[in-house]
């Protein structure tokens, strides 16, 4: 069946077979950890080189039509991995929804509110993995980013996701707060292991041949460490009391006291369900990450160096690629590539997340038991107070030394979330720069992420040792907002991508599209009353 473009309803040239060689076939069906160039030009897949202008179509080659832009080839998808793995791209968001929203955000609420809160922290997580589902059905059938997707609809939206990345993800924040629980530590002053923290992760990912091979292999050792090891410490000093009020309060559906419900509490709910799982932008980044492993259509498209070895960098073509939809054996490939990606989706990422606030939340219970007033120190304004309280946990389990380890596991968190957060600025940011800004094709796709890595590490070290570390307070409040609605923003861009560009089997269903609808109105609802109804952004 021809299938309509979305622009002008015209048909896309389907009328020509895809190449039957079979070696080529079977070479463009291997998944790979990505093949050299001279392969990919032999498998029938090559990564075409990106012109200046759009090329001329072959005349018998068949292509998908996706908005405004240049048309997708046709190729052949690859065939899918084993469903059951280890962590791929998703380390990605473990590694940047870890963090502080499950180490401290929700074990805070609870020490206020009790265990029954959790249930918003469900939801929460729950839809930032359709969304990741959602995400990864466009990045897989085209190889391309999201952004690259918006604007195929819509131009000022992919803009609009490049202006907000700047301005809320150049302040160092992450790293000063793993910064600062080390200092607890050792004594070394913050803004110095800070420093050396952005410096080193520069050069790390200068000197990586493949910068997503080695994150990929370093967040996985570190999610390990921290899942493992707050679980270990969260069975020593907890009780299966807390454990059982933990589980269950996910379910108190509906419960919100009236106190939650105030200027002081309400924003600081919105942030914490916003913050369940990976926040902002960094669903979008995903589907870059999804490129570089070579899942679907990403096997066609080269992987992102580091600067050092920028020249052995293969140049990115100027679009992505489409397999033939109509084709039932392209299809059950198709289906593989979704059965691997929902056991990333629903075991690997919501499971993951869900432990480690587990673990965090029973030694949030258990820490209350030890230190009763820790509950009204929160309430009175004191933040760090929650984590103060946990190390204390961790020290009953056994030896002040595991207060120590509570603290390493705070820094252990906010290293992931740079390394992470500073990968995935850059990457987003040179995809965007190489394929819409004019003349930057002249340059790399590995010069600019360079460009953006090094120039997001100069801004940290100015702003922590001439300015505070988490941007002006001046502006705190709109980068907040910025995050957040970048969250509902993203759904709604999804919607439309994925109703809009995709050919119409693999389109999601209504149920997706609910879900994605739901979490729109949710993050914007949300968001807005915080706003209008107190005059508070999310904190």
């Amino acid at each position: 069946m021809d299938s309509p473009d979305v622009e002008s309803g015209r048909p896309a040239k389907r009328d020509e077979p895809v190449s039957t060689d079979p070696e080529a076939a079977r070479k463009a069906s291997v998944p790979r950890q990505r093949r050299p160039p001279a392969q990919e030009q032999t498998s029938g897949a090559p990564a075409d080189p990106a012109p200046a202008a759009a090329p001329a179509e072959a005349p018998d080659e068949r292509v998908w039509h996706a908005g405004r832009l240049e048309p997708m080839p046709i190729r052949k998808l690859p065939k899918a991995p084993p469903s059951i793995h280890i962590l791929g791209p998703t380390v990605f968001l473990v590694a940047l929804g870890v963090g502080m929203g499950e180490s401290y955000m929700w074990p805070r609420l609870v020490l206020v509110f009790g265990p029954e809160i959790r249930w918003l922290f469900l939801i929460g997580v729950t839809l930032q993995a359709v969304v990741m589902l959602e995400m990864a059905r466009y990045a897989m059938a085209t190889g391309e980013s999201i952004f690259f997707g918006a604007a195929r609809v819509f131009k000022p939206l992919m803009w609009f996701f490049f202006i907000t990345a700047i301005a809320v993800y150049i302040w160092p924040g992450h790293l000063s707060a793993g910064a600062s629980a080390f200092e607890r530590v050792t004594g070394i002053p913050w803004q110095a292991t800070a420093v050396a923290g952005m410096l080193l992760v520069g050069v790390v990912f200068t000197l990586a041949k493949v910068v997503y091979n080695l994150l990929e292999n370093v967040l996985s050792i570190c999610i390990g460490l921290l899942v493992v090891g707050t679980a270990v410490v969260a069975a020593m000093v907890g009780s299966f009391a807390d454990l059982s009020s933990t589980v269950t309060g996910m379910f108190a559906f509906g419960y919100l006291p009236q106190e939650a419900l105030s200027p002081a509490w309400f924003p600081i709910i919105v942030g914490s369900i916003a913050f369940a799982g990976p926040s902002g932008m960094q669903q979008m980044w995903y589907t870059l990450h999804l490129r570089d492993k070579g899942a679907g259509m990403g096997a066609h498209i080269p992987q992102v160096r580091g600067l050092r070895h920028a020249g052995e960098q293969e140049e990115m073509p100027s679009r992505g690629f489409m397999f033939d939809t109509s084709d039932s054996g392209e299809m059950g490939k198709w289906k593989g590539w979704r059965r691997w990606v929902a056991f990333d989706a629903l075991l690997l990422f919501w499971g993951i997340t869900m432990l480690v606030t587990i673990s965090f939340t029973v030694l949030a219970q258990a820490s209350a038991r030890l230190d009763p007033g820790v509950t009204e120190v929160i309430r009175d304004g004191e933040r760090d107070a929650a984590l103060d309280a946990m190390a204390g946990a961790f020290s009953a389990a056994g030896s002040p030394v595991l207060g120590t380890v509570f603290f390493l596991f705070i820094a252990l968190i906010g290293l992931n979330a740079t390394l992470g957060l500073f990968d995935s600025f850059s990457r987003g940011q040179a995809d965007m720069t190489y394929h819409f800004v004019p003349g930057a094709k002249r340059f790399s796709v590995s010069k600019l992420y360079a460009f953006f890595l090094w120039g997001l590490i100069l801004f940290g070290i100015g702003v922590l040792l001439f300015g505070p570390a988490d941007g002006p307070a001046a502006i705190l409040d709109v980068l907040a907002f910025l995050s957040t609605f970048a969250m509902g923003a993203y759904c709604v861009v999804l919607l439309l991508v994925n109703n809009l560009t995709l050919p119409k089997p693999i389109r999601p269903g209504i149920v997706s599209n609910a879900l994605i609808a739901f979490a729109a109105v949710f993050y914007l609802g949300a968001l807005f009353y915080s706003l209008f109804a107190f005059g508070v952004v999310v904190s």
